[in-house]
């Protein structure tokens, strides 16, 4: 089996090499081109190549494999894969600590904002929320992930607020959870929030203090 990765990297003299081989392969051999952008490779090659298309894995597909072949917890499994993008590799090379830390943190502050609209109280409860209290590259990190988990939370809870299939929840772990907030947390603000949060990865990605993305953020929420 021979793998060439980023295929579409190939110069169009070394797609052409190719040609041959592709149009007659070796009854033991099978070449595997990879790319994310096939429509770059060269007509010649695309015609030659039955196309396979791979998604992103959901979020319970991801945390079961966790949990199956690397011996997570399934708290842990969770807040991994709801981090992870679809991706099993991603969801390995993250701390799942932080991860478990950052999802705690977000679903208090969910409940402590469902709880009250009071800016000053908000404000008050937010000043736990992982990486606000620094500006260094990891608080940083802590701080998108948190807002990433965030997202997730809100995203799950539009599900259940719409009766949607709940085998989609990349939260699945925390439904008894969501199922309180719904109350509050209807489709509308839950889209609204969801927006927020999106808004506030921007920011803290443009540089923005995590103090300020937090302050501002919960009382959007």
């Amino acid at each position: 089996v021979v793998i060439i990765d980023e295929a579409d990297a190939l110069v169009a003299a070394a797609q052409n090499a190719l040609l041959k081989t592709l149009e007659e392969m070796p009854s033991a051999s099978v070449f595997v081109l990879v790319s994310s952008i096939p429509d770059a490779l060269l007509p010649t090659v695309r015609s030659r190549c039955p196309r396979l298309r791979f998604g992103p894995l959901s979020a319970g597909e991801v945390a079961q494999a966790l949990v199956r072949d690397h011996r997570y917890s399934d708290s842990d499994a969770r807040a991994a894969a709801a981090d992870a993008d679809g991706s099993v590799g991603r969801a390995l090379a993250a701390d799942s600590a932080d991860l478990t830390e950052a999802r705690d943190d977000a679903r208090r502050l969910l409940e402590q904002t469902a709880r009250t609209d009071d800016p000053a109280r908000r404000l008050e409860a937010v000043k736990d929320l992982s990486g606000t209290k620094g500006t260094s590259a990891s608080d940083r990190d802590q701080m998108a992930a948190c807002l990433r988990a965030l997202a997730s939370l809100l995203r799950d809870l539009g599900i259940i607020a719409t009766h949607a299939d709940r085998r989609t929840l990349a939260n699945g772990d925390l439904e008894s959870h969501l199922e309180k907030l719904t109350g509050t947390f209807d489709p509308n603000r839950s889209l609204r929030a969801y927006a927020a949060v999106d808004e506030a990865l921007a920011a803290l990605e443009r540089n923005a203090s995590p103090k300020v993305v937090a302050d501002w953020l919960v009382l959007q929420l």
